[in-house]
């Protein structure tokens, strides 16, 4: 079984490809801090590709932005190509399935207080993504805390 389960911070805004049979390919880098810390009390940081296609990709690249936190379900996939110089180089990236918000609306973007981030203009894109009919959007306007059967 290949199955990769990543949470993290966007490096930069994803990007964006349209391939020559018109599909949709979105890539990003997730940084994910490691559980423990060095000897020298330093917390290391892992940095995974990540690719998502179609409809997912437009999604990720309209909804997410550099520093927000996302949930990456997916595979690990290497491959290998040959770069402009000729070199064959080998790559390991997760090839994503699901894509999922891990902020808070409030949170989301990840900026810090020096007031790079415009939140009114975010809660209007959080209430279009949420209101929108669009298959490929993850979310739910459903109350998430509900569960699906009674306690009692």
């Amino acid at each position: 079984m290949n199955k990769a389960i990543l949470m993290g911070r966007l490096t930069r805004d994803p990007e964006l490809r349209t391939t020559s049979n018109n599909v949709s390919v979105s890539t990003f880098t997730l940084a994910i801090d490691r559980n423990y810390k060095t000897r020298d009390g330093e917390r290391l940081t892992d940095f995974i590709p990540i690719v998502v296609w179609r409809q997912q990709a437009d999604f990720v690249h309209r909804y997410f932005v550099k520093g927000q936190r996302m949930l990456v379900v997916g595979s690990i996939q290497p491959r290998s190509y040959v770069d402009q110089s000729g070199q064959k180089r080998y790559v390991t990236e997760v090839i994503a399935d699901e894509v999922y918000f891990a902020d808070s609306k409030r949170d989301s973007g990840g900026y810090d207080e020096s007031g790079d981030k415009d939140f009114q203009s975010e809660d209007k894109e959080w209430k279009k993504a949420e209101a929108s009919d669009d298959d490929f959007f993850p979310g739910s306007s459903e109350d998430s805390t509900s569960l699906p059967f009674d306690m009692n």
